[in-house]
């Protein structure tokens, strides 16, 4: 789990530098990394399907392996909007979304919140669970900056309007995957105390 968490900021981590330099390769190079995040999925999912067949865990066993299966789910998706993001940069012909730093808090913000998500878990640490979702405010309220950004690129000149798009979705993933991190805390205090936040 902490491996393939650790997989999941770096994929982030490389697609946001891809963007900032503009650079294909970089994107390329994150788009790989994804099919190593499914295989650890996958591995992740035999161990805890043979632990439940096996071991026939009860309560708070249970609830950990039981979690597991669902922050996996959410650790995949991460990987696969990282992906997301490093294809659009292929389509950006070098450009770096300069003019929208925001995107970049926003990289950092979910780098910061996929991290201590999966800490949280390790440690089985509720008030760190929490600051991850308290967390997301930041990069919603970011988000709602970066589309008032291009709102005005778009405004300023049409022949930008395909561009500010692909920044659009850029920033869209990155807001996604910072929801799966929350849910990633929320399955931690599930594994803790037994009560699913969304339920």
């Amino acid at each position: 789990m902490i491996e393939m968490g650790a997989e999941c900021e770096s994929i982030i981590a490389l697609s946001a530098k891809a963007l900032l330099e503009g650079n294909v390769a970089g994107a390329c190079k994150a788009k790989e990394q994804g099919h190593k995040i499914d295989q650890m999925e996958r591995e992740i999912e035999s161990i805890c399907l043979k632990l439940l067949l096996q071991q026939q865990p009860v309560a708070k066993d249970l609830r950990v392996i039981s979690a597991a299966l669902k922050m996996i789910t959410d650790m995949e998706r991460i990987g696969a909007q990282a992906e997301d993001i490093a294809e659009i940069i292929t389509f950006l012909n070098g450009r770096t979304g300069e003019e929208c730093h925001d995107i970049r808090l926003m990289a950092e913000a979910t780098i910061k919140m996929v991290t201590d998500s999966i800490d949280a878990y390790v440690k089985q640490d509720l008030n760190l669970a929490k600051s991850v979702s308290d967390y997301d405010d930041v990069v919603d309220d970011a988000f709602d900056r970066v589309k008032q950004t291009l709102t005005k690129i778009i405004s300023e000149n049409i022949a930008d309007a395909e561009y500010a798009l692909d920044l659009l979705m850029i920033a869209k993933y990155f807001e996604r995957i910072g929801d799966h991190a929350v849910n990633i805390a929320e399955w931690v205090g599930f594994s803790v105390t037994g009560v699913h936040k969304g339920a």
